[in-house]
This record gives structure tokens, C-alpha cells and sequence, in this order.
């Protein structure tokens, strides 16, 4: 049974995207040769300051269009989302053909302009859900980065193309040796989705509230009030595996915010000037950019790099980048939301020791 009708999603996604900067031929060619060039000498900067090592040979980045972005995204949300697909499908009651047949249509739209309007503003990610590789030879996570976004940002803010697309590569390569040089963080957020997932309430009434709910909230946002949508369409259960989950990639997101501001100054020259601009740019835009932002749960991601990269900043300034690592142990030394906010508790809890000063 197909719940989202992903075809659509992706012919939805690509014909309401908006095209990229205008670039000749020579000059996409160049963007694309050195952001695969600086994602390796970013690699090995992000190991040797953070400590983490791998097995896993080093990948080239997959250098991608917006329509190539929503793509890949497909593929991951296909992935995803199947243990649910499996669910409502094996149901004892499901739903009549009809309806699945009109509501996949409808969500795939839906998702399909979620994707338009977002491919134009992510630089780049690190894909954690791909479909599986049938030989097994490929690597399970991906790193990907949008070209026309890195050139479009860089334009828009008059920064030095090089140092920012450095920049940039050390953030999302960060991601990669997490993932990578932590073996169990991967299958952590997996289940953890998994189980978000599938504690969702299906039956019709709590779904006609939801919505219900949902529409209010956009009411709300659009009057300027601070809730968004993924809030209202969860269930009871689903706000503890939430708090698990916003936790763990606060920690990721913090994390390699605060690896390409400490590595930055080393390797990147106008690191100042490129911060500078684009913390301006995180919170610029029109009314209603920053009405679907509030919306997507966009702004939440964006607190989120503050707040974890202020935790990393503060546990290694106590206990060194050594002591930090102790997060990556398992994940019962994880922080939660409360000891992100207070890191000394995480210290105290994980690292065995009384917290010190920063100097």
C-alpha cells in the first residue's frame, strides 16, 4: 500500500522549485571540482581536531542540483517511512482503495512542495537513509552538497567563495565522521524514528483533530505566534522519543557547528567575515519565509545549532576534546535535553568528575 505517492512528490518537488543562480558552464564545472576537492581536505581537518577515527575509506561528496537534492531526499523518506507504509498496509482495518489512492496523491503533493521550497535553502546534509545497496559494496550515508545554494549563498553575501565553501564542507563533513566513526549512532536514530514513527495514533477521529489542530497552528504562525506543525500531529507517546531525538541531533547539529568555527580560523582566513554574514542570513528573509520556516520546525533546527554547539563548547572547554568523546561511548552518555541546557550535569553524570572553570 503506498501512503505518499512519491512519483508525484518528486515531479511536484522539481517543477516548483525555483532555478538556481545563473552560472556558465565553466563556472559549474569549477564549483563542482573544488567542493569535492575541499570536502576531502575538510575530512581530514574535521578527524584530526575531533579525535574520531574510522575503518571506513573516505567518499568522494555527491555534488547535486535542487532537483537532484529533492531526489535523494525522496529516496531517504521512502526508507524512512516504510516501517509505517508496512503497518498500514498489514492493518486489519484498511482503509478503502479509493481513499489511499486520493490521500497518497494528496500527501505527495504536499511533500513534494515541502521539498521545493526547502531545496533552495539547504547547503548541504549528510544522507543517512539511503535505499539498500543490493551488492552491498556502497557505502550506507552519503554526503551531499547543492551547489547552485553554496553559490547562490556566497553571492548574496559577498564572501570569498573559497574559504566559504570550505566553510561549508566542514560542518557536513563533520556529520559524515560522526556517522561513520561512531558505528551505533546511525542505528540509534534509525530505531528512534522507527519508534516515533509507528506510536502515531491512525485512527480517523485523532486524525481529523490533528488536522484540525494543524490548521489552527497555521492560523497562529501566521499571525506571528511561535507554534509549528510537527508539534500539533504528534501523539502523547511520540513527544518523549521526540525529546530523544531532538536531543541527539542537537548534539550532532551543535557539534559540527562548533568543529567549523574552532577548525575555521586555522584554514579558513575570512571565517569571521563569513560567520558574521551568514548568522544574518539564518534569521533574515520575508514574513512569509519566515512564516513556513516556523512552520517546518525550521527555526527549532536553527536553536538547535546554537544550543548544542554552546554544550560541545563548554564540556571541552572543562574536560577537553578527550572528555567530550565520552558522549559518543553509547547511548546511555548521550546528553538529554535538560543536560545540553545545564552541561555540567552531563559532565558530572558521564565524565566522573567535578566540572572546572573555563578558562
Amino acid at each position: 500500500m503506498q501512503v505518499i505517492d512519491w512519483d508525484l512528490a518528486v515531479t511536484t518537488g522539481t517543477r516548483l522549485v525555483r532555478p538556481g543562480p545563473q552560472v556558465s558552464r565553466e563556472e559549474a564545472r569549477q564549483a563542482v571540482t573544488e567542493l569535492r576537492t575541499l570536502s576531502r581536505e575538510a575530512e581530514g581537518h574535521v578527524r584530526e581536531f575531533t579525535k574520531i577515527h574510522t575503518e571506513t575509506s573516505p567518499q568522494p561528496a555527491t555534488i547535486v542540483d535542487r532537483p537532484g537534492w529533492i531526489k535523494a531526499n525522496v529516496e531517504g523518506f521512502r526508507v524512512v517511512l516504510e516501517p509505517l507504509t508496512q503497518r498500514v498496509g498489514n492493518s486489519s482495518n484498511p482503509p478503502p482503495a479509493i481513499v489511499t489512492a486520493v490521500g497518497s496523491r494528496i500527501t505527495g503533493v504536499e511533500v513534494g512542495a515541502v521539498l521545493a521550497f526547502l531545496a533552495s535553502r539547504v547547503l548541504g546534509q549528510y544522507e543517512l537513509f539511503l535505499p539498500p545497496d543490493p551488492t552491498g559494496q556502497e557505502p550506507t550515508g552519503r554526503l551531499t552538497l547543492v551547489a547552485p545554494n553554496i553559490v547562490h549563498a556566497e553571492r548574496e553575501m559577498g564572501v570569498d567563495p573559497h574559504d566559504f565553501r570550505l566553510w561549508v564542507c566542514l560542518h557536513e563533513e563533520t556529520h559524515r565522521v560522526q556517522f561513520t566513526g561512531v558505528p551505533w549512532l546511525r542505528e540509534y536514530v534509525r530505531s528512534q524514528m522507527t519508534e516515533f514513527l509507528l506510536a502515531s495514533d491512525l485512527d480517523l477521529p485523532t486524525l481529523l483533530e490533528r488536522l484540525r489542530n494543524a490548521a489552527d497552528t497555521v492560523a497562529d504562525v501566521v499571525r506571528g505566534g511561535e507554534g509549528n506543525l510537527i508539534d500539533v500531529i504528534q501523539s502523547p507517546a511520540q513527544k518523549a522519543i521526540l525529546d530523544r531525538l531532538t536531543a541527539v541531533m542537537t548534539l550532532v547539529e551543535g557539534h559540527g557547528d562548533y568543529v567549523m568555527d574552532a577548525v575555521g580560523p586555522s584554514v579558513v582566513p575570512s571565517v569571521a567575515d563569513i560567520r558574521g554574514k551568514f548568522a544574518q542570513r539564518r534569521e533574515g528573509g520575508s514574513r512569509l519565509d519566515r512564516t513556513v520556516r516556523r512552520l517546518l520546525g525550521i527555526e527549532v533546527k536553527m536553536k538547535q545549532y546554537a544550543e548544542g554547539s554552546a554544550f560541545v563548547r563548554q564540556v571541552v572547554g572543562r574536560v577537553g576534546m578527550d572528555g567530550f568523546n565520552k558522549v559518543w561511548t553509547s547511548k546511555d552518555t548521550l546528553p538529554t535535553l535538560q543536560e545540553i541546557a545545564d552541561p555540567g550535569s552531563w559532565i558530572d553524570r558521564v565524565v566522573g568528575k567535578p566540572a572546572l572553570p573555563a578558562s
